[in-house]
């Protein structure tokens, strides 16, 4: 790792599309925030009209939440930062924060790390799951089917050895519901 090098914290999309160049991919684990389909998107996954739900970072006391951290290099981490603040902040449903990861190997970083606004509009972090699968299963929006984004992540959070009670849940009830 070198000094200027930047981490980004993925948890959701960020894990199985990054859209950035970066050197080192650790597993890591984040305290005090937990993954959760608690805010609804407008625009990537659903559409003013009928929105859909992504994956935010909720704080929660005692609560981790395991993803992967991505080191970029400093050459390139200006650019970097400016293409995730177009993607992650098209809403301002996120805010931009800097966190400290624990890596798989007992390091420890700092991360850029998006999270939730809890005050913004967007944010709904009472849905229970049911409601939750009926919204992700109708939705759709600027990037595709609010089930396609479900079921990738849960997909490769599975092929990454990470366990999610909630998206293993929701990916079966999803695909129950589509099924008809």
């Amino acid at each position: 790792m070198r000094d200027d090098s930047l981490w980004v914290f993925g948890y959701g999309s960020l894990i199985w599309n990054p859209g950035f160049a970066h050197g080192e991919t650790r597993l890591a684990t984040l305290a005090g925030y937990r993954r959760s389909f608690c805010m609804r998107s407008i625009h990537h996954r659903g559409t003013p009209q009928r929105p859909g739900l992504v994956l935010a970072l909720d704080a929660v006391d005692g609560a981790r939440c395991h993803g992967v951290a991505f080191e970029v290099p400093g050459p390139i981490a200006a650019e970097t930062l400016e293409y995730l603040r177009a993607r992650e902040l098209i809403s301002a449903a996120y805010l931009e924060t800097r966190q400290r990861l624990e890596l798989e190997d007992g390091r420890q970083v700092t991360a850029v790390t998006y999270v939730i606004d809890s005050q913004h509009a967007q944010y709904c972090g009472a849905l229970p799951l049911e409601e939750q699968a009926a919204i992700i299963a109708d939705a759709e929006g600027g990037m595709g089917a609010n089930s396609d984004y479900l079921f990738s992540t849960a997909r490769h959070l599975e092929a990454l050895g990470i366990g999610d009670e909630d998206l293993a849940w929701l990916t079966q009830r999803v695909a129950q519901i589509n099924r008809g």
